[in-house]
């Protein structure tokens, strides 16, 4: 005969176990859905989503000359004030790359600054604790706009035209 007291052992373990899994379940979806966009379902996208190259108003930099120069704010190892040119882009990091950071929590290939056309693009190199610009987490490719802040671990930089 089953003793009352294993047969409410085995009831209350299949019960755990159908939460946990009902618990991966919705973490899992709560996650695919955070990962389209960053913003969770409903939510509406920015004004600039569209395309990154509508950022950039032709008519106002024609007559400009264009030097994009990443300046450093806060970062272990450089001294604040200089400007690294971004003419051709950058990759920011610990390893072997164009702006070495050495700071502990930014990645061997960490951000990657991209030029097209005469938009500069920061996309986030699947680095462990993310680039944030402007104080948001990068969930993509995004335009960079003069006064930009940049912030990679405990290194900070502004972008300027």
């Amino acid at each position: 005969m089953l003793q009352p007291v294993s047969v409410g052992l085995k009831f209350g373990f299949l019960i755990v176990l159908y939460l946990f899994l009902f618990w991966v379940a919705t973490s899992s979806l709560f996650d695919l859905r955070r990962g389209f966009g960053g913003r969770g379902s409903g939510a509406a996208a920015p004004p600039d989503a569209t395309g990154i190259h509508a950022t950039v108003d032709p008519l106002q930099v024609l007559g400009q000359e264009f030097e994009p120069r990443l300046v450093v704010d806060g970062a272990l190892g450089h001294k604040p004030g200089v400007a690294y040119d971004l003419a051709s882009g950058a990759t920011l990091g610990r390893g072997d790359v164009e702006i070495q950071l050495q700071d502990p929590f930014a990645s061997t290939r960490h951000a990657k600054i991209t030029r097209q056309g005469r938009t500069l693009v920061i996309e986030d190199l699947s680095s462990t604790n993310g680039t944030y610009l402007n104080d948001e987490l990068l969930n993509g490719p995004a335009p960079l706009r003069d006064g930009d802040q940049i912030r990679i671990g405990d290194s900070k930089f502004s972008y300027y035209q």
